[in-house]
């Protein structure tokens, strides 16, 4: 049976990769069992400093592929009861399972982007896309909801009433309509090369405080004042003072060739 998902690493860069390239990267179970597998190999890689999701051909992701899961019948019943979960479940850390990495998450978008692919691009820290980029929260066409995270990522980046009416009308958006919203960070010719110029500045700060600026934020956004504050006391004493804080300082002190140490923080 063919992979669903390649996985590269260079230089601590993982690229990885959807390769359904026939099925515009539709998803169906192999793929999602094969992606969840990938985020728990990264998360062991002490030397990963960055991801890059991508997809193979045409599309990034054009959703759930509904004949493939729908001719497994014991298998959509079985996800179906996911949904009884107390906590969450295999569908959705398809896209929050990016966040528990302590790197940073670039996706690059091109071509299709709907439903599932929309919320695994979501799931990233920052969204590039083509200009042939068409984004969806498309489940309405199937008379469902996003509930592969798309819910608790969807606030972070728009107004409820824009959310609202994207998921109501289940409407196509093209890139620079997706920009305008905040649905994607960044538009650019070739997303791909853009991702890398990102990370190759990103790659100039210790992985640690990459790590901890991931974990405060993600913490802190949603949360009170004050446990924001107290989140920033808790992140900031995990770092300062450590070793790669203290080459960060010697390369902001001429010595810019002085190497990070391996990422303590998880």
């Amino acid at each position: 049976m063919n992979a669903r998902v390649q996985l590269q690493i260079e230089q601590g860069v993982a690229l990885v990769s959807l390769s359904r390239a026939d099925k515009h990267n539709g998803m169906d179970f192999q793929m999602l069992r094969e992606l969840l597998a990938m985020q728990k190999k990264l998360r062991r890689e002490r030397g990963l400093r960055a991801v890059i999701l991508r997809g193979e051909g045409a599309s990034f992701c054009a959703g759930l592929d509904f004949k493939a899961t729908l001719s497994k019948p014991l298998q959509a019943a079985l996800a179906t009861l996911t949904l009884w979960s107390p906590v969450r479940n295999r569908f959705q850390r398809w896209s929050m399972g990016w966040r528990r990495l302590p790197v940073p998450v670039i996706a690059v978008v091109h071509g299709s982007c709907f439903g599932a692919g929309l919320q695994l691009a979501l799931g990233a820290d920052i969204r590039i896309a083509a200009p042939d980029a068409r984004l969806s929260v498309m489940e309405s066409k199937w008379g469902l909801v996003p509930d592969m995270g798309g819910a608790a990522l969807l606030r972070e980046l728009l107004p409820i009433d824009v959310a609202k009416e994207l998921t109501f009308t289940g409407r196509i958006v093209d890139a620079p309509t997706a920009h305008a919203l905040g649905l994607v960070t960044h538009l650019a010719d070739d997303p791909l090369a853009r991702a890398h110029e990102l990370i190759a500045e990103m790659l100039q700060r210790s992985p640690d405080a990459l790590a901890a600026g991931k974990r405060l934020l993600q913490s802190a956004w949603h949360a009170s004042e004050s446990d924001a504050l107290a989140a920033e006391r808790t992140w900031q004493w995990r770092v300062i003072g450590r070793r790669n804080q203290r080459i960060a300082v010697a390369r902001n002190s001429g010595k810019p060739d002085q190497a990070y140490a391996p990422r303590r923080i998880r």
